[in-house]
């Protein structure tokens, strides 16, 4: 979710469809795009994420309660047709298929099958764990994508930014708790949510500069809906007209979240947006309160607490840096 991303929503790519999460996760968005806006509406683009995640979090809600009755792999097919029949006439628009081509179908395949499984396994996490906690734990996305960074992309990582993503390490084992007799296996669904999220998001930023984001978005939901509607027939039940219905309505939420968050990515910095994404988790307690009576235990709160501040300080090192490379720029 992860599908809520971070978080299933991304600093650096824009949201993603996952959850996803974490998602996650989205339409892809350049880094580059709507750069000569960027900084000049920083409440709206707050207020965008901060409604953007909010949909996210009643996108999972949704599918956590279809998850009492329907199989993961159907509720995702759900979310996958609805975001597919948005998109498609966005992207074939003029009649003309250009926007299938695409130099990388690879990497395209990859990212689509990332984003897929982030969505998956967040949808089977949710029905085992409290909406909170499966969201908090998803957050451990930045730790995977800095290692699979170095591995795949040769990226160089400071001393303080290990140590940032360390402490929020810590933070995820103080939610989950091995060895402890609350312990549930299934709390490692949301750590496989964002190993995917991060696979999916590497992929991307190795074809963002050859990739049109309207391509790589619509190869995106056409990978997960081809793979989910091969596994139908081994994971589905009839649904009622009323859970037709809420997947549906989980499809619109999540397009609109997508939407939102693209939106805000275009108008505000990143690094001043990624804080603000930590707010899906003050959504997603509430909505756990709310629809299914879910309290998190004082440990929940103590681990998203230390989550949260490892991501803030992490987003503070890349405001510093990103204000360092402006200056060095001049």
């Amino acid at each position: 979710m992860p599908d809520s991303s971070t978080s299933r929503t991304n600093a650096e790519t824009g949201p993603e469809p996952v959850n996803a999460p974490q998602t996650p996760i989205q339409p892809t968005v350049n880094p580059q795009a709507g750069s000569g806006s960027r900084g000049t509406e920083p409440m709206r683009a707050i207020l965008l994420v901060v409604l953007g995640v909010a949909c996210l979090s009643c996108s999972d809600a949704t599918a956590k309660y279809l998850g009492r009755t329907l199989p993961p792999a159907e509720i995702a097919w759900m979310r996958y047709v609805v975001f597919t029949a948005l998109v498609m006439p966005l992207a074939l628009r003029g009649g003309s298929l250009s926007v299938l081509k695409t130099t990388r179908p690879g990497l395209q395949v990859v990212r689509g099958l990332g984003m897929l499984g982030s969505a998956l396994f967040f949808i089977m996490a949710m029905q085992h764990l409290p909406l909170a906690e499966a969201a908090a734990i998803s957050f451990v996305s930045p730790v995977f994508v800095t290692v699979l960074s170095i591995l795949l992309l040769a990226e160089k990582v400071g001393v303080r930014r290990w140590a940032a993503l360390l402490v929020g390490l810590v933070g995820v084992i103080i939610v989950i708790r091995p060895g402890a007799d609350g312990f549930q296996p299934a709390s490692l669904l949301p750590i496989l949510t964002a190993f995917s999220w991060a696979l999916g998001l590497v992929a991307t930023r190795r074809m963002t500069v050859q990739e049109n984001p309207l391509t790589t978005m619509v190869w995106s939901a056409l990978t997960g809906l081809i793979a989910l509607t091969a596994l139908l027939p081994l994971h589905a039940a009839w649904p009622t007209p009323w859970e037709m219905l809420l997947g549906a309505f989980i499809g619109l939420v999540y397009t609109l979240a997508q939407w939102l968050l693209i939106l805000a990515y275009r108008q505000g910095e990143a690094s001043v947006l990624a804080p603000f994404t930590y707010v899906q988790l003050i959504w997603s307690t509430a909505l756990g309160f709310l629809v299914f009576g879910a309290v998190p235990d004082h440990w929940t709160f103590v681990g998203t607490g230390v989550i949260i501040a490892s991501g803030l300080y992490t987003a503070h090192r890349e405001r510093m840096r990103a204000r360092e490379r402006r200056s060095i720029g001049h």
